[in-house]
C-alpha cells in the first residue's frame, strides 16, 4: 500500500530499537535530540477473532458529539473517493475506517494491535482445503445512506470492479484481484469489456448471502485481503460509474460525505442509516469530521501545540522535527508514535541505470540524515536505516547487508562506484526526478538531495511538479514520467506478509513498480513461492529479498519508519491504528 505523502522519498517501519546517529546507531539509543528515546515495535503475523460481532466494545469515557479537525501536513490526500480505487495509506485509512465497509476488518486489542475480524461477512470466510475457494456470508442488517439494505450481489459487483485495470489502474486489485481470482487475468472488467452486469466473469457467484470467489492458485491470505475497500460493494449498475462515483461515493459506514475538494478538504458528517449493531469495528461518536490535506508543517505544528481552541479537538498527522522536543516534553500521551510495517525507498530505472555500480552509488550518494531533517524528520524517532525491501517485524525477514554493513551517505564511496562504470567529473552521471513543490518540507529535503548527489560526483536535474508524483510515476504516457531515471515508491505492507512487499514493488509489470525491474528468473521465483506450503513461504520471500538486493539492487531502501501523531487535548482516545499506520478514527472522540 502507498503512502501519500510525497515527501523527498521517505520512509518505513520497524520492529527493533535503533537509533540513527551520524554513521550509525548508538547503544543507548539516544535520538541525538535531547527528547525521551522512542523504540520502533511492529506486529510478525498478526491475530484474528471470526467470532467478533457488532456492536464494537464501547471506548472507556467515550461521549458524543463535536468536531474532529484532522490536519495533513504535505500530503495531498486521495485523487478518488471511489472505493475500488484505494490504495493509499491516507485514502483507505480513513474511508475504510468512517465511510466505506468491506468484507472483513481490523480493530485494535488490548495492547493496541490489529485484529482481524469481520465486517461485512458474518465471519472471516470459509476456504476449501487448498484456499482456492472461498465463501463469505454477507450479513443481512448493514445498509447504505440511502436506507436500502447493502446486498449480497453489491458486494460481488463491488468485487468485480476491482478487475478493472483500465478503470482503476492504480487500485490494490491490479495487484491481488487479477493475480488470484479465476478466469481475472482474461477479463478486462466491467466497464472496460462493456459488462455492466459482470455477466463474462465467471470467478464469481451468489447464493442468497453467500458470495464465493474461486481461485487462480492457492490464497490463504484472502481474509486479509477482504479488509481492503475494493473488496465492499458499490451500488449496482451507472450509480457507481466511474469517474463520477469517486467524487461522493455512496456511504455504508458511520459517516458518510458532505462534501469533498480534491488536494484541499474532505467533511465527513454522520450517516443515520448505519446501525452500530451491523458493525463490529466501528464508533460514531464525533458528529463530523474535518480532513485539511496539504497543510503547511510549520504552522499546523503552531496550532497543534498552543493548545488553543482550533487545536483542541484537532489531530496532525506528522510532527517537524524541530518541535520534538518541545511536542515530547509538552503533549504526554497525545504524541502518539505509531509503528507500522513500511519502507520507502529510490527506485533507479532498471531499463536506464543498467550498471549495478551505478545504483549502488546512488544509495551512498543519498544524505539520509540531512534528507531526513529537512523533511520534517526524527533520526531515530521517526526514521531509521533500511537494509531491505521486507521490514523488520515481518515473518521471513533475514539480517542482512547488501555490502557487508549498512549502506550509509559516503561521497567517495559513491565516486569510486562510478569510476567502476567509467564515469568521472568530467563525464558525471546525470540524474532525472521529480519532486513536489507545494510542499516547503519536500522542497528542502530535495535541496538536500541535489546536495548530496552531486558531492558524489551526480549531475542533478530535479523538476518541480505540483501533482503528485505518484501520478506522474505511474502514468507510462507521462511526457516528464518518460524522461526521469529516478523514482521512489513509500510503501506499507497490506498484510504481514512477504508477498505483499516484493511483487508490488519488484515483479515485472507490477503498477508499483517504478523501477522497471522485471527479471524472469525472479518473476517465476515469486509465482513458485506461492505454491509452497504455508510454513515455508515467509522464509522463502525473505530468501528472495536478500536474493534480489544482493545480486541485482534494484531498489534502494531508504528508511523505516515510525510515525508521529499529534492530539488535540480534547480528543480523546489518542491513539494509532497499527494495521495501517495511521490515527485511529474509528475510536476517537471529542470530549466534553
Amino acid at each position: 500500500m502507498k503512502r501519500n505523502k510525497p515527501l523527498a522519498l521517505v520512509a518505513g517501519a520497524a520492529l527493533l530499537t535503533l537509533a540513527a546517529c551520524g554513521g550509525g546507531s548508538s547503544d543507548d539509543g539516544d535520538n541525538g535530540s535531547g527528547g525521551e528515546k522512542r523504540e520502533f515495535g511492529g506486529q510478525e503475523g498478526g491475530t484474528k477473532d471470526a467470532e467478533r460481532q457488532g456492536p464494537a466494545a464501547e471506548v472507556e469515557g467515550a461521549t458524543a458529539g463535536g468536531t474532529v479537525t484532522v490536519y495533513l501536513p504535505g500530503d495531498p490526500g486521495p485523487d478518488t473517493l471511489d472505493p475500488t480505487a484505494g490504495w493509499s495509506v491516507t485514502g483507505n485509512s480513513i474511508q475504510q475506517a468512517l465511510t466505506s465497509r468491506s468484507l472483513t476488518q481490523y480493530v485494535r486489542d488490548e495492547e493496541g494491535q490489529p485484529v482481524l475480524v469481520p465486517d461485512l461477512a458474518t465471519d472471516l470466510g470459509t476456504p476449501n482445503e487448498d484456499f482456492t475457494e472461498w465463501t463469505f456470508t454477507i450479513r443481512d442488517d448493514a445498509t447504505w445512506e440511502d436506507g436500502q439494505p447493502v446486498t449480497a450481489d453489491e458486494v460481488a459487483f463491488g468485487i468485480c470492479r476491482s478487475l478493472d485495470s483500465e478503470a482503476f489502474p492504480s487500485g490494490a486489485g491490479t495487484e491481488y484481484s487479477k493475480t488470484y481470482f479465476d478466469g481475472a487475468a482474461d477479463y478486462e472488467g466491467p466497464y472496460t469489456a462493456k459488462d455492466p452486469k459482470c455477466e463474462k466473469w465467471s470467478g464469481i457467484s451468489v447464493d442468497g448471502q453467500d458470495v464465493t470467489i474461486k481461485m487462480a492458485k492457492p490464497f490463504p491470505d484472502m481474509d486479509y485481503w477482504g479488509a481492503f475497500m475494493a473488496m465492499g460493494p458499490a451500488p449496482l449498475g451507472n450509480a457507481s460509474k466511474p469517474p463520477n462515483y469517486g467524487n461522493k461515493p455512496l456511504s455504508n459506514g458511520p459517516y458518510k460525505v458532505d462534501s469533498y475538494k480534491p488536494n484541499e478538504e474532505l467533511v465527513l458528517v454522520k450517516n443515520d442509516q448505519w446501525s452500530a449493531d451491523s458493525d463490529p469495528g466501528r464508533h460514531q461518536y464525533a458528529d463530523e469530521f474535518i480532513f485539511k490535506f496539504n497543510q503547511d508543517q510549520a504552522k499546523v505544528d503552531e496550532i497543534m501545540l498552543s493548545d488553543n481552541s482550533d487545536s483542541q479537538t484537532a489531530i496532525s498527522t506528522s510532527l517537524g522535527s524541530d518541535k520534538y522536543n518541545d511536542a515530547n516534553g509538552q503533549l504526554g500521551d497525545r504524541l502518539v508514535q505509531q509503528t507500522s510495517q513500511c519502507v520507502s525507498t529510490l527506485t533507479p530505472d532498471y531499463t536506464k541505470i543498467t550498471d549495478i555500480n551505478v545504483r549502488k552509488a546512488l544509495a551512498y550518494a543519498y544524505p539520509y540524515q540531512d534528507v531526513w531533517i529537512a523533511g520534517g524528520e526524527v533520526p531515530g524517532v521517526t526514521r531509521i536505516p533500511a537494509n531491505s525491501v521486507m521490514p523488520p517485524g515481518m515473518a521471513g525477514k533475514k539480517d542482512f547487508q547488501v555490502d557487508g554493513e549498512q549502506i550509509t551517505y559516503d561521497p567517495e564511496k559513491a565516486k569510486e562506484l562510478l569510476a567502476e562504470a567509467g564515469y568521472t567529473e568530467d563525464k558525471p552521471y546525470e540524474i532525472t526526478m521529480v519532486y513536489y513543490e507545494v510542499d516547503p518540507l519536500a522542497v528542502a529535503g530535495q535541496e538536500q538531495i541535489t546536495k548530496g548527489f552531486e558531492a558524489s560526483g551526480f549531475k542533478v536535474k530535479a523538476i518541480p511538479v505540483q501533482d503528485s508524483p505518484y501520478n506522474i510515476w505511474l502514468d507510462p504516457d507521462n511526457k516528464v514520467n518518460k524522461t526521469l531515471n529516478l523514482r521512489g515508491v513509500n510503501w506499507c505492507s497490506d498484510w504481514p506478509a512477504g508477498s505483499t512487499m516484493l511483487p508490488p514493488l519488484l515483479k515485472g509489470g507490477a503498477v508499483y513498480n517504478t523501477a522497471q525491474f522485471d527479471e524472469p528468473s525472479v518473476n517465476d521465483e515469486m509465482d513458485n513461492i506461492a505454491t509452497l506450503p504455508l510454513e515455508d513461504q515467509a522464509d522463502a520471500w525473505g530468501a528472495l529479498d536478500e536474493k534480489i538486493m544482493t545480486e541485482y539492487f534494484p531498489i534502494i531502501p531508504t528508511a523505516f519508519r515510525n510515525d508521529l501523531f499529534v492530539f488535540g487535548s480534547k480528543i480523546g482516545n489518542p491513539t494509532g491504528d497499527g494495521s495501517i499506520g495511521a490515527p485511529n478514527y474509528k475510536d476517537v472522540f471529542v470530549m466534553e
